[in-house]
């Protein structure tokens, strides 16, 4: 943003909610951002790195998108074809190693 957008922009807002609004919302919204980070500084320091770390990869693995959303779709699906073939490979490996006249 330019400054003479953001001029504009408090110049708009003083006109529309005069001065002592406006420096009321300041002060509330400098407030707010203040708790905020004491809350968070708070939450940081309860909770272990290696839960924030967790976090962080589950947070990785959610899809950002609908194509993104679609690859994880697939995904399992390619998976659930390739595992009843390797099932059947076991099977047939396993007869494959049954000694004749001995049944099972």
């Amino acid at each position: 943003m330019h400054i003479w957008e953001l001029l504009i922009v408090i110049g708009v807002a003083l006109a529309i909610f005069g001065p002592k609004t406006l420096q009321s919302l300041a002060r509330n919204a400098g407030k707010t951002t203040g708790e905020v980070k004491n809350a968070k500084d708070k939450f940081m320091s309860h909770v272990p790195a290696d839960d924030i770390a967790k976090l962080r990869e589950t947070l990785n693995k959610v899809p950002t998108s609908p194509a993104h959303a679609a690859q994880m779709l697939m995904t399992p699906d390619e998976k659930k074809e390739k595992t009843p073939a390797t099932k059947t490979d076991a099977v047939a490996s396993t007869e494959a190693k049954t000694v004749p006249g001995q049944e099972n």
